[in-house]
């Protein structure tokens, strides 16, 4: 409900993730045309050579064009086509796309729901939410509960609790972080004690910890039975 909010409801979040779909083709298909598709002896003046252009004579070194360096379309595909690794990278990036597609297209399921939630529950229209600060949403969302009970552990929510939520996974990481349970610090010379933490080690953690098939959470707000057992600590550390 918060990131519904803060990315400008249902309209914004589809074209976004669609765009991202977009980028990643978009980038895959740029990378391989510059791999597999320039003639870069001739774009950089090592060979006159005009590809687009094979019955005209070639330009003289000083004047070489984008087109020049291009390389025939038939040409290009046999240059894709005997590179092993070009085609072994393509279908993982084939394959990556299509799990991100099933993803978008799930996560858009997700989006309506929520887009429904706020038109139906919260009575805010899809058209006015950019007009509603995060305040007054969650003001209704606190008096919705008092009508509706739509959290059984509690009779009232707060903003605190509300807060909570949608802060876990970060209180989570930070909790570990201070206890010293995440590899992140780091001792190096003349500076001491650092904390380093890469977006690749980040997203593993967290695919790890919180959103992965084995992961301690069930859900998005609820831990895994087991993982409330002090006893089955050891266990499930060993697993990790």
């Amino acid at each position: 409900i918060y990131h519904f909010h803060q990315k400008n409801g249902f309209a914004c979040m589809m074209l976004s993730d669609l765009f991202e779909l977009g980028q990643f083709l978009f980038v895959v298909t740029f990378t391989t045309f510059l791999l597999c598709c320039v003639d870069y002896d001739v774009l950089f003046a090592n060979r006159p050579l005009n590809h687009s252009h094979a019955m005209v004579v070639a330009p003289d070194r000083s004047k070489v064009t984008l087109p020049d360096a291009v390389l025939p379309a038939p040409q290009c595909a046999r240059r894709i086509r005997a590179s092993g690794w070009i085609i072994f990278l393509l279908v993982m990036a084939a394959v990556f796309w299509l799990y991100r597609l099933v993803k978008v297209l799930c996560s858009l399921v997700g989006y309506w729901e929520i887009r429904s939630f706020y038109v139906r529950a919260l009575n805010i229209p899809s058209e006015a939410l950019s007009n509603y600060s995060w305040q007054e949403v969650q003001a209704r969302l606190i008096s919705l509960q008092r009508q509706q009970q739509m959290c059984v552990h509690k009779r009232d929510l707060t903003e605190l609790d509300i807060h909570h939520r949608i802060l876990r996974f970060k209180n989570y990481a930070v909790a570990m972080v201070n206890k010293s349970l995440l590899p992140v610090r780091f001792r190096l010379p003349l500076l001491g004690p650092v904390v380093f933490l890469t977006r690749g080690l980040k997203y593993n953690l967290e695919l790890l910890l919180f959103w992965g098939p084995g992961s301690l959470f069930q859900s998005r707000w609820s831990l895994r039975p087991q993982c409330k057992r002090a006893g089955a600590r050891h266990e499930l550390a060993r697993r990790l």
